[in-house]
């Protein structure tokens, strides 16, 4: 059930002594009043402390994290298991450093930029609308390393609302339009770094792809540009080994963001993981040649506007979709696909979800890929499909 804030507001009302009727034959003595006193002392500190005791009692969020009446907790920070991810850890330990956020592009065929690589040694992918409803993703990186990433891409107006749950993030751009870049540089909770200018040495131009889809880097060279930043993320999802009962069969799940991003997810029960496609074909991580996989989806629902600002030439202003808040939604994770809300009251807080019974629905340890879709593709009748 969704937890409510653990104010306690208990008043103590003290009895007026007045209701005793003043006259000589009543009178206290003045040992009397002393222990009538005394006891009335014991009294109040036995109460304090009952009220002390039973304030901590309530249940305590994560470090950082902020609670609401329609949230539900996010784990606390483990250091054996990775935050972003509720698996163990490499070598037992988190390593000491922050959540990186990376980039990359995802233009369709005849543009350069799949296959990409280093997508299945993200902890988390965010699948985000860009102009024309061309998906970018923002991978996040903890507790693996990827020795190639890419091709890089542009900053957009989204990544950084998406960034602030992670606290004190890296979040790194190959370039941008100027409000972006600005907002970035100047936030002092972030650790931003451009591939095109001030962080130039990070990134590497390959000769088996053409600009702008050639620009690559790897988690070494861009730790490497913050050695001073060293705390972990607190976890920004919560995790549970069962499925509600709302659960159904999900064999495969299409969504239809737009012309040559009609993407589809397919369950191998073999792997217990989804494998990515488009349009039936296994996309392919191009460093390790594997399908691209997800141990869940998370379908988030969002309403969005268009920006001031024109990405592209000829184009409409970015599509700032909206994270704050709640909305319609699905889990899919181990087979099945489960109706949810998602909420999430602020910036600094991760997202949560609760079914139709207001039931928590946590997620399965392992990668996850949040696809964002505008409400105006959910709308539309085929563009999000289950089979069974």
């Amino acid at each position: 059930m969704p937890t409510q804030p653990f104010d306690f507001l208990l008043p103590l009302h003290l009895v007026d002594s007045k209701n005793n009727p003043k006259s000589k034959n009543n009178k206290l003595t003045k040992d009397k009043k002393i222990a009538i006193g005394a006891a009335a002392l014991v009294l109040v500190v036995i109460i304090v402390l009952l009220v002390t005791i039973g304030g901590s009692t309530g249940k305590k969020t994560a470090a950082g994290s902020h609670h609401s009446t329609t949230t539900v907790p996010i784990p606390t920070v483990s250091k054996h298991l990775c935050p972003l991810t509720d698996e163990p850890a490499p070598g037992g330990i988190v390593p000491a450093r922050p959540a990186l956020g990376v980039k990359i592009g995802n233009e369709p065929p005849p543009g350069d930029a799949r296959p990409q690589s280093g997508l299945n040694e993200a902890d988390i992918v965010y699948d985000t609308p860009a102009e024309g409803f061309i998906m970018r993703y923002i991978a996040v990186y903890q507790c693996n390393n990827a020795s190639e990433i890419g091709p890089t891409r542009s900053i957009r107006w989204v990544d950084q609302r998406i960034m602030r749950q992670f606290v004190h993030p890296i979040l790194v751009s190959a370039g941008g339009i100027i409000p972006n870049i600005t907002t970035a540089e100047n936030s002092k909770w972030l650790s931003y770094a451009n591939l095109l200018t001030t962080a130039q040495n990070a990134g590497v131009r390959i000769s088996s792809r053409v600009p702008p889809d050639n620009l690559y880097t790897s988690t070494s060279a861009l730790y490497g540009l913050f050695p001073k930043q060293t705390t972990p993320p607190k976890p920004v999802f919560q995790y549970t080994s069962s499925l509600p009962s709302s659960a159904q069969p999900a064999a495969d799940i299409g969504i239809n963001f737009s012309y040559g991003t009609d993407v589809i997810w397919k369950w191998n029960p073999q792997l217990g993981q989804y494998i990515h496609t488009y349009s039936g074909q296994t996309d392919i991580d191009a460093l390790t040649g594997k399908p691209v996989s997800t141990t869940n989806i998370v379908i988030q629902i969002v309403t969005y506007k268009f920006g001031p600002y024109a990405e592209s030439p000829g184009s409409t202003g970015d599509v700032e979709s909206k994270t704050i808040g709640s909305g319609q939604g699905w889990i899919v994770r181990n087979g099945k696909e489960i109706p949810v809300t998602w909420h999430r009251p602020q910036l600094l807080d991760g997202t949560t979800f609760t079914d139709k019974q207001g039931q928590e629905v946590g997620l399965a340890p392992g990668r996850t890929w949040v696809e964002l879709v505008p409400n105006t593709t959910a709308t539309v009748k085929g563009d999000i499909t289950f089979t069974k």
